[in-house]
């Protein structure tokens, strides 16, 4: 199986890019609940909905090990984002969401979202390495970009509308917001107290859309 599709991998990732990426813009709204899990995509069809959440499913999957981009609503932070910060990239998910599809439908004889998991993650190998047609300017650069934006869901600050419950930062585990780390805090043996905020939570940071608070 293929690097990319590994939570160790994905976790390495995130790490490296930082637990709290930030993208700034106020379009990307607060995180989710429980009555938004419930409603329709705002910028996604329901086909491609539906396709997208398969897609993040097996990027960063969920486990023995725990939950993945699924909970932690990776699926919708994209969706929000393409009203926003995404906004250029509307046709390109379009685009793509349809090719993959046509290439499941075509190498495993049913859409993605229907495909077992081994199928599923046969489709995307064949992403990654260029072997599926139809996409612009090919299938590994669409499916980097949505790599890319499914870390970004999971593990960004949850004020942009993924990381429910703060999930990835406890996949990480990523204590929280610190403003200081005293003594107590630098000792080798210490522990960390977690805490989950998002820095908009804070009344030092100013929300994205400039009014202060979040909404």
């Amino acid at each position: 199986m293929s690097a990319f599709l590994s939570r160790r991998e994905m976790l390495k990732r995130a790490a490296a890019a930082g637990a709290a990426t930030a993208v700034p813009h106020s379009a990307l709204a607060q995180g989710l609940s429980d009555a938004d899990a419930a409603e329709p995509f705002e910028n996604l069809t329901s086909l491609h909905a539906r396709i997208l959440e398969a897609v993040v499913a097996r990027l960063i999957p969920s486990d023995e090990n725990g939950p993945g981009a699924p909970e932690a609503g990776a699926a919708r932070f994209i969706d929000r984002a393409l009203g926003g910060v995404f906004a250029d990239l509307q046709s390109l998910y379009a685009a793509g969401l349809d090719a993959l599809d046509a290439h499941a439908r075509n190498t495993a004889g049913q859409p993605f979202a229907e495909l077992d998991e081994d199928q599923q993650d046969a489709v995307l190998v064949d992403l990654e390495r260029n072997a599926a047609d139809g996409f612009t300017p090919d299938a590994a650069s669409f499916l980097d970009v949505v790599l890319q934006h499914t870390v970004q869901g999971t593990f960004s600050d949850p004020h942009y509308g993924g990381n429910r419950d703060f999930i990835g930062w406890e996949m990480l585990g990523y204590p929280g917001l610190r403003l200081a780390v005293g003594p107590d805090e630098q000792a080798m043996d210490a522990g960390s107290q977690t805490t989950r905020l998002s820095a908009y939570d804070l009344p030092m940071f100013d929300s994205p859309d400039g009014e202060g608070d979040s909404p």
